[in-house]
């Protein structure tokens, strides 16, 4: 169990590769068009985003290295503090996520000095992404309610104490 969130990671990070390695190469071929996979709805292209989300802050690279090195260190940091039961184990789950999408993106930040996206949600014309930026958004939304609501856990526990 101690080695399933570090290879969980290893394997996110991997498939956001190979998929952005693979769209790479489809489109290195400069007739290739996008792939429709639902029309009108879903289809692959390809597109080099030197900027964070949605584009913004073209040319910032070194900025969101030093940001997504921050973030990284934190989350490993406060790995040890995580509770244990239910909440913690949702916590690790949206923590793995958030780190594996922040990984695939950064290497690709130092590495190329920009990220590949490439899945494109055109029935609402929504900005090009990739695995790894699902990872970050899942994780985030997994985060969410945690943090919002607490350990849920300990305040059921303490409410049983009470009533003992």
């Amino acid at each position: 169990m101690r080695f399933l969130a570090p290879i969980s990671v290893a394997l996110l990070v991997i498939l956001d590769q190979l998929t952005k390695i693979g769209i790479v190469e489809y489109f290195s071929d400069p007739s290739k068009e996008n792939i429709i996979l639902w029309p009108g709805v879903l289809e692959l292209t390809y597109v080099e985003n030197r900027g964070a989300a949605f584009g913004m802050m073209q040319g910032k690279v070194w900025l969101f290295v030093i940001i997504t090195a921050a973030v990284l260190v934190m989350i490993v940091w406060y790995w040890r503090h995580i509770p244990q039961g239910r909440t913690g184990h949702w916590m690790k789950v949206a923590l793995v996520l958030v780190m594996s999408g922040a990984i695939g993106n950064f290497i690709d930040r130092v590495c190329l000095n920009y990220v590949r996206d490439m899945i494109y949600f055109s029935l609402i014309d929504f900005p090009v992404f990739n695995v790894a930026d699902m990872c970050v958004v899942v994780g985030v939304v997994l985060l969410f309610p945690i943090l919002l609501f607490g350990n849920i856990e300990q305040e059921e526990q303490e409410l049983i104490d009470n009533e003992e």
